[in-house]
């Protein structure tokens, strides 16, 4: 394997890292107003990811920084001719994080709704915006000869775009409503499993048009059976969750996140967004990619560092591993909670 396709595959691991991790930062943000029936149980789902949410948001800087770094062509595509969507997604993450530390500086409750409706808003929109900016990648978009984008901002949402956009969307609620089952405990834990019973279902039916869309129309023989493990992953989430294994249900959504965003990328193959006008000025893997030179010094240096980030990062979801309860934000006895699973760590 050249550099070029190994710095290709590990863009797709940030991608990917970025997705399981905030993917879940998204569900919980997402699932206030189906959770959170007073100020305390929405304070509670706060707090699930309050610790580590600015955390799991660093790996799309890094997989910015990288895709900038590794393939300079193909950033300055995505992001002049997706100018507007990427926009509307870095608003979106603003106004997420000013609201998780906004929020609790007044005690009135009118200032707290406020901010609840932009946490929801913040959530939402990139979980969609996400899926809409890879489907587009994916089915590709028109280019000149320059590389340059030569549609609107209308021609991003086509039918399969939105319909990736739900995908993510879906994917992501669920997933968080799993994490909530599996950091908290007593009634709001209740609430979660059987929310993501409903929701589950939903985002299979959704998963599985996408998957099989994307398969029959851009896909390739091991994206397609990359494609079908993501399904059997998903599945396995949802009958795992019916059962209350929390753990297993949440490890297996994230497994189902992290297969379905690695056969986008292997049905991407050679290219790394094609052009629907002219195939000639597709953009690949080698003609988008930056020197030899400039990828081994990023070998190296990628090399040393992600190990040191995952340490980091696992060390820090094993201090913070405990469920919550509504009695960790009140102090007051939890009727119903079961006290012995308060050590259940966050992931894995």
């Amino acid at each position: 394997m050249d550099l070029p396709t190994l710095w290709f595959f590990v863009i797709g691991f940030f991608f990917i890292g970025y997705f399981v991790l905030d993917g879940f930062d998204f569900g919980v943000g997402m699932t206030l107003p189906f959770l959170g029936r007073d100020d305390t149980d929405r304070r509670v789902l706060i707090n699930t990811i309050g610790p580590i949410w600015d955390l799991n948001e660093t790996w799309v800087i890094v997989a910015g920084a990288s895709l900038f770094a590794a393939f300079p062509e193909w950033y300055a595509t995505l992001f002049s001719g997706f100018y507007l969507v990427m926009l509307a997604i870095l608003l979106a993450l603003i106004l997420r994080g000013v609201s998780f530390e906004y929020r609790h500086q007044r005690p009135e409750a009118a200032w707290k709704r406020r901010f609840d409706r932009m946490i929801v808003i913040g959530s939402a929109v990139p979980a969609f915006l996400w899926g809409l900016v890879f489907s587009n990648v994916v089915r590709g978009v028109p280019l000149d000869a320059g590389f340059n984008f030569t549609g609107s901002v209308l021609d991003l949402f086509s039918p399969y775009a939105i319909l990736g956009g739900l995908t993510t969307l879906l994917l992501f609620f669920t997933h968080g409503v799993i994490f909530v089952s599996l950091k908290t405990d007593g009634p709001i834990r209740e609430r979660a499993r059987a929310l993501a019973v409903r929701s589950g279902l939903l985002t299979i039916v959704v998963a599985a048009a996408f998957l099989v869309w994307t398969t029959v129309s851009f896909g390739t023989v091991w994206s397609g059976i990359l494609s079908a493990v993501a399904a059997v992953t998903l599945v396995g989430a949802y009958l795992l969750n019916l059962r209350g294994a929390e753990r297993w249900s949440f490890a297996l959504m994230a497994a189902t996140i992290g297969i379905a965003v690695l056969s986008l990328f292997v049905s991407l193959m050679p290219d790394v967004m094609p052009a629907t006008n002219d195939p000639a000025h597709s953009l690949t893997i080698q003609n988008a990619s930056s020197s030899g030179y400039t990828l081994t010094i990023m070998s190296w240096v990628a090399l040393v560092f992600v190990p040191l980030i995952l340490l980091y990062q696992g060390f820090t979801y094993w201090v913070f591993r405990k469920r919550l309860t509504r009695a960790s934000i009140t102090g007051e006895a939890e009727p119903g909670a079961a006290h012995g699973s308060a050590d259940v760590a966050a992931g894995a």
